[in-house]
Order: structure tokens, then sequence, then C-alpha cells
């Protein structure tokens, strides 16, 4: 493996602005880690190498002439979820066959604007349902990660599997990822990489395959705090094509590295004490806590008394916007079509044959939940429940408390092809207990490692904060990513 992908976005940066490296030069170093890793760990399902390369040269021009955008040169990974001007965006799902899209998402024109480099497009749970990128059209994604003295493979979390993966294994210097209910932090937990949900309409989704689109929201995967505020401030922007955007003005996010947290408040939620959890969670909660507290933030109790109704809610919600969102992939248009005796038998036979499993449970789940004689039972008491989760929060930080400390997962990462897994989808929803609230009451909220499990996998603590108040998570974050130190995989692949 090259030296040069071992840099981070920042690191990296400095050695192109010095001429001390071309981007030609460190896109060619991806682009063979991706070849040498790639059939193993199933990152990626498409590597645009040609675009890649020309895209760098590009880059290297603007820097002799002096006119370097803020993310110039950067090689980086893109989630199958955004579209991508003529190249593959599916959305990891058979029934977007061949799409390729005549437009550029909002978030990846931002990126190549400030001259970032596309390695190519990244594997994902179909349509950004599941928590462990096995329901992947593509296969599933191999964590880089191993329990020590193992060599059984395990899920790099969901639904943002490959741009974690990708990252953890340095085949990009960083990805760009969407969170419906923890998409973003979860996987990056599981791989001992920093991932933030930024605030709803901190980032335009405009350009993104539509999942929950009250819930949905984008934001960067990269390897350390640094470099996850270096491309937030890329990725976020004020949008006229997405009505939920925020016209706030995007701050340096950058600058809040290093920044203090003394006499910072911070809430550490009662609720979230959940009943099984492993002591190697809990133990590494109060490390959280503790570093914290020794710099010199104050550590509060405070309660979210909603948090236990947030996972059904969520799980009533989610499937219910994707039922009507997915209405449109009928292989009419784009993508899968299977010829049936009239129009409504091509429908049942595209959409039977174009949707995976998962997928269907939660169309049929949201369908059902919004019809007749259901809609007043189930979304419309989600909806209220939404309400005082949101409400919750509000009376917190209204109490002065800055951001809230808590467990990023329940556990490290598990098998690829778990049988408690397959046989429980509950099971596999559980995964998202301690994140969905924050997509629910539309926060912020970063992953970061904090330490190893026992067998040796990387564990992550979530910060949760104010309504764009990113720059305060950076700061917390930071604080805990220096006591915990980085983590980085053994090259096994």
């Amino acid at each position: 493996m090259s030296e040069l992908t071992k840099l981070t976005i920042a690191e990296a940066r400095e050695k192109l602005r010095a001429r001390e490296v071309t981007s030609e030069e460190l896109t060619n170093a991806y682009i063979d880690a991706i070849e040498a890793a790639n059939p193993t760990l199933n990152a990626y399902v498409t590597v645009t190498s040609e675009k890649a390369r020309d895209m760098a040269r590009r880059s290297d021009a603007r820097y002799a002439a002096g006119e370097a955008g803020a993310l110039e040169g950067i090689p980086l990974g893109i989630k199958d979820l955004f579209a991508t001007e003529g190249v593959h965006t599916q959305a990891c799902s058979h029934i977007l066959d061949h799409f390729e899209p005549r437009y550029e998402s909002t978030v990846t024109q931002n990126l190549w604007d400030d001259g970032a480099v596309m390695l190519g497009k990244l594997n994902m749970d179909e349509f950004a349902m599941g928590s462990s990128n096995e329901t992947s059209y593509y296969g599933p994604v191999t964590n880089p990660w191993r329990v020590e003295g193992s060599n059984r493979n395990l899920v790099p979390g969901g639904s943002s599997g490959g741009s974690a993966a990708s990252v953890a294994a340095m085949l990009c210097a960083g990805a760009t990822a969407t969170d419906t209910g923890g998409s973003i932090r979860q996987p990056a937990a599981f791989t001992g990489t920093v991932g933030i949900k930024p605030t709803y309409g901190r980032c335009s989704r405009w350009g993104i395959v539509a999942f929950a689109s009250s819930l949905d929201q984008a934001g960067p995967i990269t390897r350390d705090v640094r470099d996850a505020a270096i491309m937030l401030k890329s990725m976020a922007s004020s949008d006229p094509k997405d009505t939920t955007s925020t016209d706030r003005e995007v701050p340096d996010y950058e600058a809040a590295i290093g920044r203090s947290v003394k006499g910072m408040k911070i809430g550490i939620p009662r609720e979230y004490r959940v009943d099984g959890m492993p002591g190697e969670i809990d133990g590494l909660w109060q490390k959280g806590i503790d570093w914290l507290r020794d710099a010199g933030a104050e550590i509060v109790d405070i309660s979210l008394p909603h948090t236990k109704y947030a996972l059904p809610a969520y799980y009533i919600v989610a499937p219910a916007e994707a039922s009507s969102n997915l209405a449109r992939y009928d292989g009419v248009r784009y993508g899968l079509r299977h010829n049936g005796k009239d129009i409504l038998d091509m429908y049942e036979k595209t959409r039977a044959d174009g949707f995976g499993a998962e997928v269907k449970r939660r169309i049929m789940i949201g369908t059902y939940v919004l019809s007749a004689g259901y809609y007043d039972a189930y979304y419309l008491k989600a909806q209220k429940v939404r309400t005082l989760i949101k409400r919750d929060f509000e009376t917190v930080f209204a109490d002065g408390v800055d951001a809230i400390l808590t467990p990023a997962t329940p556990s490290a990462a598990f098998e690829i092809g778990d049988a408690e897994m397959a046989a429980d989808p509950v099971k596999m929803y559980l995964n998202d207990i301690f994140t969905v609230t924050v997509n629910m009451a539309g926060l912020p909220g970063i992953a970061v490692p904090a330490g190893l499990s026992e067998s040796g996998l990387p564990l992550g603590l979530q910060l949760i904060g104010r309504p764009f108040d990113e720059e305060t998570l950076f700061a917390t974050a930071n604080v805990v990513e220096q006591a915990a130190g980085r983590f980085t995989p053994k090259r096994w692949w």
C-alpha cells in the first residue's frame, strides 16, 4: 500500500499546496489500492478511474495557476445514493439497473466545485435500508476489521457500509454518506472512522435518492474529526432546489477543532442505559465522560423520557415515507422493466423482481400504516411521538446543556450472515437504538472512535448537539479523539 493513501485529507491538502505531491500521483495511489482490495472488500460498485485521473490533472493545473479550491485534488468516494452525471447511480438496487442520471446532486457538485476528485461509487444497503450493508444488490461489503485471531468476515454497518469500509481501508481520503436513522454514525462506529450527521437542512437533499424525506441527511465519513469538518464545509450549502435546505451561512467548521470545552455542560441521558448493554459499551461511555470532565466540561445527568418510543416510531415514519417515495419505480421511464400482459402486470413483475426482501418489507409496512383505518392508529400517532422526542431535546438544551454524550452502537461489528440477525429483523433494527432519536428530532450527531472491544474491534461514542451547532460537536469530538487515539485495522486483504 502506498504511503500516500495513509494521508488524511488535511495532510494531503498541505502536501498538495506545497507541491510535494501531485493530485494525479495521489489519485493513482488510491486507484491502485482499490484495484488490489475491492475484489475482497466489495466497497466500490463502480470505479471511475479515467474520470478520476482527468479530474486530478485539472486539479494540478489549478494548483499551478494558483486557483486551488478548498478540496482541490482530494480523491473521494461517493455513496451510490448521490446522483452523479453520466455515472452509475442505482442506490444499489436491481430496479435502477443501468441508470446514469443526466444531472449532478447538489452535494457532489459542491465537492467538484471545490476541486475534489471522484474515485467511484460506493456500495450501500439497497435504497439505504439496512444496518449491515447486506441488502445491497451487489452483495455485502466486508469490514476491513476482524476479531483478533479470526478470519471471519464482519459487516461494516449500514447503510453507508461502502463509505465506512473504504475510508477505514484507505481506499479513498473521505466519503460521502447519508443518515436516515444512523446510517452514517453506526458504520463509522463499526469501522473506527468518524461520521457526522449534520442538522436536517444543513446539506441539500437534491439529487440524493430519497428513502424517508423528513429524515434523510447527507454527511461525510472520514478518518478523523478535522477531515469531517473540512468535508462538511464543502458539502453543506443553501439550495433553492431543496425547500428543506436552510439559508444559514456555512461556518468554518475546521476552526472549531482545538477549541476548549472548558465550562461546557455535557448531558448524560439515563434512558440510554438500556437493559442488557454490554459492559464494554458502558465502560467506554464512562471513559468518554471522564475525558470530557478532565478537559474542563461539566457533566450532568439528564432525562429524555420519550427515548424508548423512538425506535418503534421511527419504524413507522421511515417505512411510510419510503412507501411513498419508492412508488415512482415502476419500470416505465428508467431502470429495470419486465414485460407483462398489461401495464399492471408489468408493474407487478418489475417491482417484485427489482426490489430486495428488506425493501419490500419496508414498503409493505409503510403502505399498511398509511392505509385507511390504520393511518390514525399508527402514522399519526408516530408523528405525535416524534414531536415529544424533539421536545425532550429542546427542554434539555434550554436548561443549558451544550452537547449530549451517548454510545454510538449497542455492540461492535457482527459477522456477515449472522443467523440471529437474519432470523429476526427487529434484532437488526436494534442496532439503531442510540441513533434514531437524532434523526427524529432533526439534530446533528457525530460518531467518533473511542476504543477497542475485548476482541479488538472498534467502538464509538456519539455526541448530539443543538440544531446547527455542529461546531460544538467538532470541538467535543476532537477532545474524545485526542484522548482515545486513532485506530486502523491490520491489513489482511
